[in-house]
């Protein structure tokens, strides 16, 4: 999709007062610019208003790319379905002939919006032009585009606004701004591999990036969303190039991919949830439904409902959106097998999307049993495990006035106790909704939440570390379901791991590590330290991400008792990803 390094596993709007621009306030420094004057606090919250409501859109890639669709010279490309132009090192020429059977025939708009809408989505982003160049839109400052290149010969883009418009979605347009492998000089920052894409990139950005970009944000209507990517081709003057169009839409939100220092609106992680979202800051993972955004016809790793289901509830628990993506084929379907997942994640909107729509981030640090997010006096608790009819919120220390089921229209009421470990709701037997039911806590005034004890040392001496009990620091998170339970995508070798636990008899302890890797991924090394006391490890392939290994991997001392952390960080990432752990374990 968007930045080149993908692993398998793997929007800042300046608000106008009046028709001005504004800079971002209390977010950080950006780069001087008379155009954007300041935007207070009160002024950004009514402008992301709508965002914050929404918590789930649907990303779009479509493009030319979709009639290789992963495959050229009759061998498939490696790597992501859009980038098959850079990958396979395909000559300009050559590529564009693509663009004579890119006949999308069989596009609805109407039905792709009714789709998302069923889904409980709530905006839609499209790429209006990515990286090979190729325009959705007719545009005047390049011939390469659908209406003058395809013997389609019709904006695609219009439609799709007047759809979104009539089951009122918001719409977003992705541009690639910076990376350009068909309009001379787009491609003169990498990615150059063809005497065709010689050329300035300034004289690109001045004549193509900006005239289209005008294009898109003044033929189609409000648009909600601008979406840049690549911007680490772009410097502050290329930057400022583009920045003054945002003036077109006021209300625009944007990401923070433009480049030249300047931050946006939102963070944009991509292909995974961080651990703690972005505190402070709006944020929005994207991410693909199998492991392509733009279609491949071969790549039928589909994630399942279940999993893109408890993504979404993970996100909204952290305080995030979720941009789940479609790619479609050039004939202009969405495949059957994203079509059925969206529905299934509908059916689950329908009844309980009052925990995701305009909730913010969970009180709790962590729950061995799902997620929680939140409104004003009430807690949602989406519950993954389903528990034998006690269901213990722990560290809860507010009077619940009332629980109920939210699948329960009657929302009849559940009888709640306190305890030692917090709040106790007693659920039915059999879980509402297999993959995450939700109970509601309705509560007096704000949650205040008891710090819950540390892990502590077994009466055998050993400390048991799991991964659901884990801090995670950096860009790796913590999965469960499906064979699943353990910290993984793990693609950063800046992040890292921790427990605080509690050791009561001190001694020396042997080390053993339980996790899984693939043989292509393993190699990385990775150091475990208790204070001043370490062992190293080194990851050793296991097959696959679900086939988990325990390995002994040496001795510390700690000797006395007290309270200490254990942290698990990589030395080394040799091949895209760490590992997935599944625990730690000291055995006197």
């Amino acid at each position: 999709m968007f930045l080149r390094h993908h692993s398998g596993r793997m929007v800042s709007l300046l608000i106008l007062a009046g028709l001005a621009l504004s800079a971002r306030a209390g977010i950080g420094a950006e780069p001087e610019n008379a155009v954007l004057p300041e935007e207070s606090q009160a002024q950004r919250d009514q402008r992301m208003a709508w965002w914050r409501e929404a918590r789930f859109g649907m990303f779009i890639h479509w493009g030319v790319y979709a009639v290789p669709a992963g495959t050229y010279n009759d061998k498939q490309i490696p790597g992501i379905g859009e980038w098959i132009m850079n990958n396979g090192k395909i000559p300009v020429a050559e590529y564009r002939q693509y663009a004579k059977q890119f006949n999308p025939v069989k596009y609805d708009p109407d039905q792709w919006v009714r789709l998302a809408k069923k889904a409980g989505m709530k905006y839609i982003v499209i790429t209006s032009k990515h990286h090979d160049g190729f325009a959705l839109f007719d545009s005047k400052a390049s011939d390469w585009n659908v209406v003058k290149a395809t013997p389609y010969g019709k904006d695609l883009l219009k439609p799709l606004a007047e759809a979104c418009k009539k089951y009122g979605l918001k719409l977003g347009f992705y541009y690639s701004q910076a990376q350009d492998w068909n309009n001379p000089g787009g491609a003169a920052v990498g990615g150059h591999w063809d005497k065709a894409q010689d050329g300035n990139m300034d004289d690109y950005i001045r004549n193509v990036a900006v005239p289209q970009v005008k294009e898109i944000l003044s033929n189609y209507g409000p648009i909600a969303v601008l979406w840049w990517d690549t911007p680490e081709n772009m410097n502050k003057e290329r930057a400022d190039m583009l920045l003054p169009l945002l003036k077109l839409q006021p209300g625009i939100i944007w990401n923070n991919r433009l480049g030249g220092g300047y931050k946006g609106d939102t963070e944009t992680p991509e292909q995974h949830i961080p651990a703690t979202g972005f505190p402070g800051r709006d944020w929005e993972t994207c991410m693909t439904i199998n492991d392509t955004w733009g279609y491949k016809s071969y790549d039928h790793n589909w994630k399942s409902s279940e999993t893109l289901l408890r993504n979404l509830i993970d996100i909204a628990s952290k305080g995030g959106n979720y941009l789940l993506n479609v790619g479609p084929t050039a004939e202009g379907e969405i495949p059957q097998e994203i079509v059925e997942r969206l529905e299934e994640i509908g059916k689950w909107m329908a009844v309980n999307g009052e925990a995701i729509y305009g909730t913010s981030a969970s009180p709790f640090k962590k729950l061995a049993w799902g997620r929680c997010t939140q409104k004003p006096g009430k807690l949602f608790l989406e519950v993954f495990d389903w528990p034998k009819g006690e269901l213990v919120v722990p560290g809860l220390k507010n009077d619940v006035l009332s629980a109920y089921l939210l699948a329960d229209r009657e929302q009849k009421p559940l009888s709640v106790s306190p305890t030692e470990k917090g709040i106790s709701v007693n659920v039915p037997e059999n879980a509402p909704t297999p993959i995450a039911s939700v109970v509601v806590l309705e509560i007096e005034g704000s949650p205040e939440i008891e710090q819950q004890p540390m892990i502590t040392q077994a009466a055998d001496g050993t400390i048991s570390l799991p991964a659901s009990e884990a801090d995670i620091h950096g860009n790796a998170q913590y999965e469960k379901g499906e064979n699943r339970d353990n910290i993984g995508y793990w693609t950063d070798k800046n992040a890292w791991v921790s427990w605080d636990f509690v050791l009561k008899t001190p001694g020396r302890f042997e080390v053993e590590i339980t996790f899984a890797c693939t043989d292509d991924e393993a190699g990385s090394e990775y150091t475990i330290a208790v204070g001043k006391e370490k062992v190293e490890g080194k990851v050793d392939g296991t097959n696959d991400w679900g086939n988990f290994v325990s390995r002994k991997i040496g001795t510390i001392n700690l000797s006395a008792p007290g309270q200490f952390t254990l942290s698990v960080r990589p030395n080394s990432m040799p091949k895209g990803a760490v590992m997935n752990l599944k625990s730690v374990k000291l055995a006197p």
